[in-house]
């Protein structure tokens, strides 16, 4: 609050009358500031005591790089992370994990992609450390396609419903059950179980899944 001064002009013979009241529109000015109730004068000394810096975030949208339901920006290899809302966002985290994907746990049936987090050494990052841990992102598309969608034809996992070719060796490969992906799909998985007994009698392939169902029973289509 501005403190009011009284110039060396001013007549010392002021009344105390008029004094009295000066001191008391002051009071009342410092007690009932704006914004402030009638304790407001005391947080407002709280809050000088314990003022601090805020936290820098590396990015600007989240305290943590690519956090679930966080966005990324188009590109599987130069990504960063930007605002859902923005016109530049293409997918949104729907798993985040420290780590590699192929020694951490599994994306979630539907994940479209995967993004591989290096480890990078930015200015500035969630923790203050100046760096980001090596993880992955898995990621949903904003808009359609959905390749992780079964019969999609993509994703990082083999589900129940998506469609494969072989390609020799005894190796398959995922394709869209509805030929748009390059190759005709020639079989189909139907069920997943634990162990290739309980596949029903018309199993033509076995596809490795993994997971508590490991076991993919496929059809000729």
């Amino acid at each position: 609050m501005r403190t009011r001064w009284w110039p060396p002009a001013v007549s010392a013979a002021v009344s105390a009358a008029a004094c009295a009241a000066v001191c008391a529109v002051l009071l009342t000015g410092c007690q009932s500031a704006p914004g402030e109730g009638s304790e407001g004068a005391g947080r407002l000394d709280d809050r000088a005591a314990t003022v601090s810096p805020a936290p820098v975030r590396t990015y600007g949208y989240g305290a943590v790089f690519l956090a679930v339901d966080e966005c990324s920006s188009f590109g599987r290899t130069s990504f960063t992370e930007v605002s859902c809302d923005g016109e530049r966002a293409a997918a949104r985290v729907v798993a985040r994990h420290d780590g590699t994907a192929r020694d951490g746990p599994p994306c979630p049936a539907t994940t479209d992609f995967v993004l591989h987090i290096s480890e990078q050494r930015p200015s500035a990052d969630e923790d203050g450390d100046g760096a980001v841990p090596r993880g992955y992102a898995c990621m949903r598309h904003l808009q359609p396609p959905h390749p992780g969608d079964p019969g999609g034809g993509g994703g990082p996992r083999t589900v129940v419903g998506d469609c494969v070719y072989g390609l020799g060796d005894g190796k398959v490969r995922e394709t869209a059950c509805d030929g748009s992906g390059g190759h005709r799909p020639e079989f189909e998985v139907t069920k997943a179980v634990d162990a290739r007994s309980k596949c029903p009698a018309s199993t033509a392939l076995y596809v490795r899944l993994g997971g508590t169902t490991p076991v993919g029973c496929a059809r000729p289509v």
